[in-house]
């Protein structure tokens, strides 16, 4: 029977659960990098046992873990992290030139077909990769050398490169998203891309419809179908049919369309899931009620799932990159909170349960099917 890896990064140290196929009873490992800050995990798909983790503080900078036994143990990896050339400069938001700086990492995405391949998004905004399983990294500079770059500006949450979306069919495609530039595209590994915010307006910046300039807060994809996106926006979730050459809103019932993580079902492409919350300034589900949403047509039509979550008198958001889904059958969905939870469903959202609780709060989770 195949297992379950649910791999969460909180403030204070990362930890490994794990479970059999039928994801009721849970093993808890951790914390590891006690007292750090554990941005994100994730594992590769070509190697299951080989995991990233971004570990940092403001007081020792970032460090890059990696695992090639599932988590069991760790070693530190591309001591050279940061950039070594001419960084540049980008007007920010105040209208004052400041060098580009590393920050931190804030996510992994391993190729898809070599688990020595594994790409970076850091802040300020830029994409690395390594070729050598995290030993040595490089920045692929085209992105941050768009002629866009100098008016990116931070999110409240930094300027962040945050979300990888690699094409499964379409080798040389991939997608970034930046708070708070937006959406681009490669159709070329990197070396150039574009701007895919057609359709994206936002109320809060000098032309609502600019090309640049959006709060994305997630991007996600089926791999069956890779032309079609979905997006949880700084205010609206939204749908590309064209690989994100335009953007639809699909936020239809949903009773707030500010929210952070979005997810797509392991097995059907038309599946999403949304965890609204009240406001920009009010991080926390409307009503004090924990509530996933699922829309079985890709949008507009939703429905609340609820059975085991909290309904009264909880204050607790789920981050950009905390939730997430196995691909057993039927199909299983993740997420932690900024309580400390981390709860799971073995039956597609139906049914909801807490894996473990009193955490320290959850940055990110990243679930993995294993045999």
């Amino acid at each position: 029977m195949s297992r379950v890896r649910v791999l969460v990064g909180t403030r204070k140290g990362a930890f490994v659960l794990t479970s059999d196929g039928s994801r009721r009873e849970w093993t808890v490992e951790g914390p590891h990098f006690g007292g750090w800050e554990v941005y994100h995990l994730k594992g590769s798909a070509a190697d299951p046992d080989r995991i990233f983790a971004s570990q940092s503080t403001g007081w020792f900078g970032q460090v890059v873990q990696r695992s090639d036994d599932g988590g069991q143990t760790w070693q530190p990896v591309g001591k050279d992290f940061a950039y070594k050339g001419e960084a540049g400069d980008h007007k920010w938001h105040d209208g004052s030139d400041r060098p580009w700086k590393f920050t931190r990492v804030w996510h992994f995405e391993p190729a898809l077909d070599d688990p020595d391949h594994v790409y970076a998004g850091v802040e300020d905004a830029a994409l690395f990769h390594s070729s050598d399983g995290g030993q040595s990294w490089q920045e692929l500079p085209a992105l941050r050398n768009h002629p866009s770059g100098p008016g990116w500006q931070p999110g409240a949450g930094g300027m962040c490169l945050h979300t990888i979306v690699l094409d499964p069919v379409n080798s040389g495609r991939m997608y970034v998203a930046i708070s708070a530039a937006g959406v681009f595209r490669s159709d070329d590994s990197a070396a150039s891309w574009s701007p895919a915010n057609k359709g994206l307006r936002s109320e809060f910046i000098p032309d609502p419809d600019a090309e640049v300039g959006h709060c994305v807060h997630r991007v996600a994809m089926h791999p069956e179908r890779p032309d079609v996106l979905f997006m949880q926006k700084h205010w609206d979730v939204m749908r590309s049919d064209n690989a994100g050459q335009s953007w639809q809103e699909v936020s239809g019932n949903l009773p707030s369309d500010f929210g952070f993580a979005i997810e797509v079902h392991a097995h059907e492409p038309s599946t999403i899931y949304v965890v609204p919350i009240k406001s920009d300034s009010e991080h926390y589900p409307p009503e004090g009620r924990l509530r996933v949403y699922r829309s079985r047509t890709g949008g507009h039509e939703w429905e609340p799932l609820t059975t085991g979550l909290p309904q009264a008198n909880c204050y607790v958001n789920v981050l950009r990159d905390a939730m997430s889904k196995d691909s057993l059958d039927p199909c299983g969905l993740y997420f932690g909170t900024t309580g400390g939870q981390v709860c799971g469903s073995p039956d597609a959202g139906d049914t909801w349960a807490p894996i473990v609780r009193d955490l320290p709060a959850v940055l990110s989770v990243e679930a993995q099917t294993l045999p």
